[in-house]
């Protein structure tokens, strides 16, 4: 016990340490993120309220896009959290430091994840950030800004996120990132919506898909709907 409050303590001293290599306090803050320490979602919640003054941002790239990809990681650490969460009294944190991603959805890169990781738990308590985030994007795609990664994609991820809690909203919200931006893939993306549902929403849904998808859209919702039946 006391080795493992010394390895704790340890990486908390590194990720606070000004003087130590950027990427090695990014390491020790996924690491203490993952494994459900206070400090860990503590670090990432201010690193997401000043994503370009966080110490480590851009020394990890992602590759598609060249953009950083640390709060990629870090949702996969938080993910990976809820094992420990519950025995270490940080459920709570855990949930703060996943709505303050969430946050981020519409200007930060997550590499597909961000839709994936969040549990129904986190999407209930987080839909008003939800909503926000897809808002914001969905006018930032209107506007024409250009985007340093595929933002429309990325916010038919968080759409499919909230399929499981609220089906009806989740296609409102990727319908509003569709009516501005439609490539194939994202529309690839959102017929996860169309396996996730349930009730008439799900099957209009599909058929708008289909209407404007390409030959793989129009086969995987057809699967989708045919496995419905």
């Amino acid at each position: 016990m006391n080795q493992e409050r010394d390895r704790v303590a340890g990486l908390i001293r590194v990720m606070n340490d000004p003087g130590a290599p950027p990427m090695e306090r990014f390491l020790a803050c996924r690491d203490l993120t993952e494994e459900g320490e206070a400090a860990g979602f503590d670090a990432v919640i201010r690193a997401a309220g000043d994503p370009d003054g966080t110490p480590w941002y851009d020394y990890s790239i992602d590759r598609k896009f060249s953009v950083d990809s640390t709060f990629s990681q870090l949702a996969l650490a938080v993910d990976v959290s809820h094992y420990e969460v519950e025995e270490k009294g940080t459920a709570a944190l855990r949930e703060e430091a996943f709505r303050a991603l969430i946050r981020l959805a519409d200007t930060q890169y997550f590499e597909d994840r961000l839709g994936e990781l969040i549990d129904s738990a986190t999407v209930r308590a987080a839909l008003g950030e939800i909503k926000e985030a897809v808002g914001r994007g969905v006018r930032a795609l209107a506007a024409g800004k250009k985007q340093r990664f595929d933002l429309a994609t990325q916010l038919v991820d968080l759409a499919c996120a909230v399929t499981p809690v609220d089906g009806p909203l989740s296609v409102e919200l990727a319908m509003s990132v569709l009516r501005v931006s439609a490539s194939p893939r994202t529309l690839k993306h959102a017929v996860t919506i169309v396996h996730r549902a349930e009730g008439p929403e799900m099957r209009e849904f599909g058929e708008y898909l289909m209407t404007v998808g390409d030959e793989r859209v129009r086969t995987e919702v057809h699967d989708a709907l045919g496995d419905s039946r």
